[in-house]
């Protein structure tokens, strides 16, 4: 059996529905009383994705007057066989066609003999497809149908042979369930229908009579019966005057509702397989439609989610074009102080293009002025473009060597302890009659150049 991690028992009613949910162990957590109009409350009836992990067992009581009940002695054999001779006796026990009922059956415990005793439960079909869709109504999806008289049946201590009866069995002052024990062993149960009228106790005691003589017949009942009362005080009250005053009724207590459900709810996570009403198509049914369910669920928070995805990449994409219009008006505000501001840069870098080439200017003047050797005449001294100068001069025959020792003291010049010309060409000399012209060019050493 699978481990519930909470069960709910409901006890239909005309008046008032009582539902009771149990912990798994068996504990009582909630109980609520409600009336037939009002809705279930589906945090507790109803089945989610949690169910998965924390399984949860919905019981539905059906009325006792609406069952047919029958007790056989069986050869005492495993689950199966037994199931297997009840199903082939189903024939005769059945009071509708087999096609038309569902059924099960009970095994009561019983230790002495070669015999078991059964308690077969039959039910119209019809009947149970009413009353889940009833149940469906009020969102109420049964994992199983139960009789709880089994229960009171098990929780009643028989001390002796005798009937035992059941009062209110159907809901109503009418009706009862009269169980015959002999020898410890359940012999006879069934459901007895009163007249609503003065001869209630007539009826009553006519059908126990009638039950008598087939004990009798039959060698289970071998002396007058004892009675057995099994009511509250209430109850008790308003059924003991239709016994004769010459035979004693001894009063019984029932078990409380709620512990009633307890029992239910035990014996179904113990061993409650055959006992289970709910047709196997409706179990199916329902099972189905959780699944269904939990898809469902699972697309629409997909759906949800990716709702909310794209409601976030909007909201995203509308922040950054309100920002980036932001940035925009910001670039054209800044646009003509920008324009203004490279202009003033280019304006710097010629004034310091023209400072610098001054400057490089009086560094060429002083290092040829303190170059120049004796004998040696400069005639001009040019810039081209600012990147070189050209010398050009005279000299004798005497002092040709001294303009290859001024070409070469250039070479080595040096301005902040940084060369100041990074090319220096060999001169180049032309005879004039006594006279020799020469020439030769020098590259300024800048950074642009460098």
């Amino acid at each position: 059996m699978a481990r519930w991690h909470s069960c709910n028992v409901l006890q239909p009613g005309s008046q008032v529905h009582q539902l009771w949910q149990f912990s798994a162990k068996f504990a009582l957590q909630r109980q609520e009383p409600k009336r037939p109009t009002e809705p279930l409350p589906a945090k507790i009836v109803g089945k989610d994705w949690q169910t998965l992990f924390r399984p949860k067992l919905n019981i539905a009581w059906l009325a006792s007057d609406k069952v047919f009940l029958r007790v056989i002695q069986l050869p005492k054999s495993d689950a199966a066989e037994t199931q297997a001779m009840v199903e082939l006796q189903m024939e005769k026990l059945s009071p509708w066609p087999v096609a038309q009922v569902v059924w099960g059956f009970e095994l009561l415990p019983q230790s002495a003999g070669e015999m078991q005793t059964a308690i077969v439960i039959v039910v119209a079909r019809s009947y149970v497809e009413e009353f889940l869709g009833q149940l469906e109504g009020r969102g109420y999806l049964a994992d199983r149908l139960e009789l709880p008289f089994l229960d009171q049946l098990r929780g009643t201590r028989i001390s002796e042979d005798g009937a035992w009866i059941y009062p209110a069995a159907g809901g109503d002052n009418y009706s009862c369930l009269v169980s015959w024990w002999s020898g410890g062993t359940l012999r006879n149960l069934g459901l007895l229908h009163l007249p609503a009228n003065e001869r209630r106790g007539a009826a009553l005691q006519e059908q126990l009579a009638q039950i008598n003589w087939a004990g009798e017949l039959e060698g289970w009942l071998t002396g007058p019966p004892r009675y057995h009362l099994v009511a509250d005080p209430e109850t008790a009250v308003a059924w003991k005057p239709l016994f004769p005053e010459e035979q004693p009724v001894v009063i019984v207590p029932p078990l409380p509702a709620a512990e009633l459900a307890a029992l239910t709810c035990k014996r179904v996570a113990s061993d409650g397989l055959n006992t289970n009403l709910l047709p196997p198509e409706y179990a199916a049914r329902y099972r189905q439609q959780f699944i269904d369910h939990l898809w469902m669920r699972l697309l629409g928070a997909t759906l949800v989610v990716y709702l909310l995805g794209i409601g976030i990449y909007f909201g995203w994409a509308y922040a950054a074009s309100v920002k980036l219009s932001g940035v925009q008006k910001e670039i054209a505000g800044l646009g003509a102080s920008y324009t203004n501001a490279l202009q003033l840069k280019e304006r710097v870098k010629v004034l310091r293009d023209q400072l610098d080439l001054q400057f490089a200017a009086l560094d060429c003047y002083k290092a040829v002025a303190e170059t120049l050797p004796e004998g040696v005449t400069l005639d001009s001294l040019n810039f081209d473009r600012g990147r070189k100068i050209v010398l050009i001069g005279n000299t004798d025959s005497a002092s040709l060597t001294k303009v290859h020792e001024f070409n070469e003291a250039l070479r080595n010049t040096k301005v902040r302890e940084q060369p100041l010309f990074s090319k220096i060409a060999a001169p180049s000399m032309n005879q004039l009659g006594a006279k020799y012209t020469w020439s030769f060019t020098c590259d300024l050493k800048r950074g642009d150049n460098e």
